[in-house]
């Protein structure tokens, strides 16, 4: 289940910018997308069908952004791993973008996440939309937000896909 593909630039080429960007989404037809949007814009690229268990899988990546689905096998762990990613004082300044299909959860969160400095993406997304929010992100990383991440009235778990 764990399928990581390594990120790679076009024609062996090296990245222009070195950003490096970690994907993880459960749909693999989704990971491919984002990996050829990112390399595109000279993004190195990692992606993962999976949550990670342990904080320090990321901080070995050393990631400049995380893109992150909240719901991944129907359950909340994306949300989990956010929580943990903001909490965490390694990780809790590195820009990540929320990007899922939760449309409902999202009505009731996004305010929050935003808040906090989080980028947020619906799917289907807007190419342009989801690179302008990476780029912001990267930009404005001096300025994030060191407070955790609370947990709303009503948590993924308890909510369905849209």
């Amino acid at each position: 289940m764990a399928s990581t593909v390594a990120g790679s630039i076009p024609n062996g080429q090296e990245s222009v910018t070195e950003t490096h960007i970690v994907v993880v989404n459960d749909t693999q037809e989704i990971l491919e997308l984002f990996r050829e949007i990112l390399e595109e814009e000279g993004y190195k690229v990692s992606l993962y069908s999976y949550a990670f268990n342990d904080i320090n899988e990321i901080v070995k990546l050393d990631p400049d952004l995380v893109i992150l689905d909240l719901m991944i096998g129907g359950e909340s762990i994306g949300w989990q791993l956010l929580q943990k990613m903001k909490m965490d004082r390694r990780t809790a300044k590195l820009p990540i973008v929320v990007c899922t299909a939760a449309l409902r959860l999202m009505q009731e969160i996004e305010g929050h996440l935003r808040a906090k400095g989080i980028g947020v993406i619906l799917k289907p997304f807007d190419i342009d939309e989801l690179v302008q929010q990476v780029q912001d992100l990267l930009i404005s990383d001096s300025d994030a937000v060191l407070n955790p991440v609370a947990e709303p009235a009503h948590t993924p778990a308890s909510q369905s896909r849209e």
